[in-house]
């Protein structure tokens, strides 16, 4: 799966399960402050992904990630080890 593809889906699902509003998804912008997601968000976000990639990410991958382009990142890397 393409990238431009991750991101539009990553977007839809941020936009209208998590209601974040579409303008504050930047590629640079802090991932964990713009959502604001407590510990059960971060489980459905986890189901979400799961769903709709096939891939499973982690406490540890959430750890790492600072960014919406980390974000992304995680799941293509996953998605590409799970194909490989």
């Amino acid at each position: 799966m393409d990238r431009d593809k991750i991101v539009a889906v990553v977007n839809n699902f941020l936009v209208n399960e998590f209601e974040v509003d579409r303008d504050d998804i930047v590629n640079d912008a802090n991932f964990k402050t713009t959502l604001g997601l407590d510990s059960l968000d971060y489980i459905d976000m986890v189901v979400i992904i799961e769903s709709n990639f096939g891939v499973k990410l982690g406490e540890a991958d959430f750890k790492q990630m600072v960014t919406f382009d980390d974000f992304y990142d995680a799941i293509q890397n996953k998605i590409s080890e799970k194909t490989a």
